[in-house]
């Protein structure tokens, strides 16, 4: 069974202090601070923290910026670490529109701008990851390298995936649960516990990996109605995502795919190279799909030396 450090959260004695973001920011080793950013007609969250070249962090359904915890301050002593809350996401405003993941991308454009920061590195994980690579498609002079933590971008392929489970294929159904408009909000507001104990209890190999105070965090920041309904919309626009996608040419960053042992792994080694011209896929052992919560000392040096 995988080992993890400690957290910073008292799982005993967990209040709404201790889960606001400026609290869990302070609780990290190398000066995080939380702020945020009025850029492209949105508001973003996000963490920063250390010094060096710009990194930004990308996060994914249903968690927060909070999923690099583990990780953050390791990346901090070299880089100067931006822990983003997307479109929808956690701290970040929930606009009705948007979440397309070129549009999320552009988000993230123009907070770097906003940074006064010219080009940046990117890692990204499930969600992130899709807005990752869209940054790099869309805006490749501000590229320098990319991470994708075990999902790519959407392509037709996803549009064939099964809806009943087939043996020895993991079955994504809550794929088709988020897009079902009006019935999540309804199921699960103050009760999003329940499908976050789920989701971990299938994905991750190492349950105690993503402890009691981590998924108080991500409860605290879905159980609303409309936090629901903006991370069901980052599914609902794949559609959309899939003809972006054909519209792009295989990005030059150089890019690195991250894949858990149990979670997506051979998915990545299918589909990544046709991504870019510069790829590599690397296999995280006794990981399942939250690869920097149950693996972040492995995922932490990959990361700090692809990025350099």
């Amino acid at each position: 069974m995988p080992t993890t450090p400690p957290t910073p959260l008292d799982d005993a004695a967990l209040d709404e202090a201790a889960l606001d973001d400026a609290a869990l920011a302070a609780s990290l080793d190398g000066a995080f601070t939380s702020r945020h950013a009025e850029v492209n007609g949105t508001r973003l969250h996000y963490v920063q923290g250390g010094s060096g070249e710009p990194l930004v962090l990308l996060g994914g359904w249903p968690q927060t910026w909070w999923q690099w915890n583990k990780v953050m301050p390791a990346l901090a002593r070299r880089h100067r670490v931006i822990a983003v809350d997307l479109r929808g996401m956690g701290g970040s405003a929930k606009p009705e529109t948007g979440y397309d993941k070129k549009t999320m991308a552009a988000d993230l454009r123009a907070l770097l701008d906003h940074l006064s920061i010219g080009s940046a590195h990117i890692a990204g994980h499930d969600i992130g990851a899709m807005v990752a690579y869209a940054f790099a498609a869309n805006h490749p002079g501000a590229t320098r390298r990319i991470a994708l933590l075990d999902v790519s971008h959407p392509d037709e392929s996803w549009a064939q995936m099964p809806l009943l489970p087939r043996s020895g294929l993991h079955h994504l159904w809550w794929f088709a649960f988020n897009q079902v408009e009006g019935l999540p909000e309804q199921l699960l507001e103050g009760r999003y516990h329940l499908l976050l104990d789920r989701l971990f209890s299938d994905m991750a190999v190492d349950q105690a990996s993503i402890d009691a105070g981590s998924r108080a965090v991500y409860a605290r920041a879905y159980d609303s109605p409309d936090a629901i309904r903006a991370g069901n919309a980052w599914y609902r626009t794949f559609g959309q995502d899939i003809a972006d996608l054909a519209g792009y040419a295989p990005v030059t960053a150089p890019l690195l795919a991250l894949g858990g042992e149990h979670s997506n792994y051979e998915r990545l080694l299918a589909a990544v190279p046709a991504l870019g011209t510069d790829t590599r896929v690397v296999r995280v052992d006794g990981s399942g799909h939250y690869l920097a919560e149950e693996q972040p000392e492995f995922v932490a040096a990959e990361l700090t030396r692809f990025f350099g």
